[in-house]
């Protein structure tokens, strides 16, 4: 009887080896199943038909707005977003298009103020560069989790909050020994670089071997690939992570702050500001808001929570 052919020593692949070649095969189906056919809709994407129709104030008019002033000249509003967040701001790749919770509040932000949904040019802009988009006039505003805070108020102003979020820790399924921000002393722990929650753990535990990238999307990679330990960003975010691939992510523990997502503004148009402030309190009154909501962010598996009290503060 012939004997069985053996792989010779030289060509096996260690056990190690094998477990991370799987790892990054499962990672690029699970980016090829979102990239789809052109035309398709995102994985577990919202369905076009359960969002929201949001009615075109034509009527509308801001003349002290020199924001405003400048998309009515010009036809459409630009508006800054992510495009790496799944059921808050993410793009298809095959498509171009946008989707998400974020997504919905742009657009239903657009209508109130006179201009159709569908004329806006999204643009992704990346959390260490907002402030400058604003500033500079690259942007109209900016949706995108984008925390309230005392300090980013000092450079743009802010409508809302719309959504209330708190900081969160994604790891992989397999992993047992973090529950919390307590556990990462000495791990290896990636977020966007600028971010609040970058910030967060850079100064209330200096211990943590930090890592940051331009988008969530490039952390998440590396946990998948066991280059860091865990992702730590919003908990909104990470729960949009965790549903695409559950069998290999999960988010663990409770979130340990507070994150009120506003819509960026130039610091000096308060025109612009109050107006949004009023299209909140509107689209949340008439059921937008929470539709918006069910048919984004809602599929994540994350139960929806009011919206937070807008933050009416005068002008500095």
């Amino acid at each position: 009887m012939p004997r069985k052919s053996r792989t010779p020593r030289a060509n096996r692949v260690p056990r190690a080896g094998r477990t991370l070649t799987a790892l990054v095969l499962l990672l690029i189906t699970v980016l090829a199943a979102g990239c789809g056919k052109p035309g398709s809709p995102p994985v577990k994407g919202p369905r076009p038909d359960a969002l929201p129709h949001y009615r075109v104030d034509h009527g509308f008019r801001l003349p002290d707005s020199p924001t405003w002033s400048k998309a009515k000249r010009r036809g459409y509003l630009v508006v800054g977003v992510k495009e790496d967040q799944p059921y808050m701001g993410e793009k298809d790749p095959a498509t171009g298009v946008y989707s998400g919770f974020d997504i919905e509040i742009a657009k239903m932000m657009s209508a109130s103020l006179g201009f159709d949904p569908k004329t806006i040019r999204f643009r992704t802009i990346a959390s260490a560069n907002r402030e400058t988009a604003l500033q500079n006039g690259q942007i109209d505003y900016y949706v995108g989790t984008y925390t309230i805070n005392e300090n980013r108020k000092k450079l743009v102003g802010f409508a809302g909050p719309y959504y209330m979020a708190g900081q969160s820790l994604l790891v992989r399924t397999d992993e047992n020994d973090i529950h919390g921000p307590q556990d990462l002393d000495g791990k290896r722990v990636c977020s966007a670089a600028g971010s609040t929650p970058y910030q967060r753990i850079q100064h209330d535990y200096p211990r943590v071997q930090l890592v940051g990238y331009d988008t969530y999307s490039v952390c998440v990679d590396n946990l998948l690939t066991f280059q860091v330990d865990a992702v730590t960003t919003d908990d909104t975010i990470l729960q949009g992570y965790a549903a695409k691939v559950p069998d290999e992510l999960k988010v663990v523990g409770k979130p340990f702050s507070k994150e009120p997502y506003g819509i960026g503004v130039p610091r000096s148009d308060n025109a612009l500001r109050i107006a949004l402030d009023d299209a909140l309190a509107v689209n949340e009154k008439n059921g937008n808001w929470q539709k918006a909501y069910d048919a984004t962010l809602g599929l994540s598996g994350r139960p929806a929570t009011p919206p937070p009290p807008i933050d009416r503060y005068p002008a500095s």
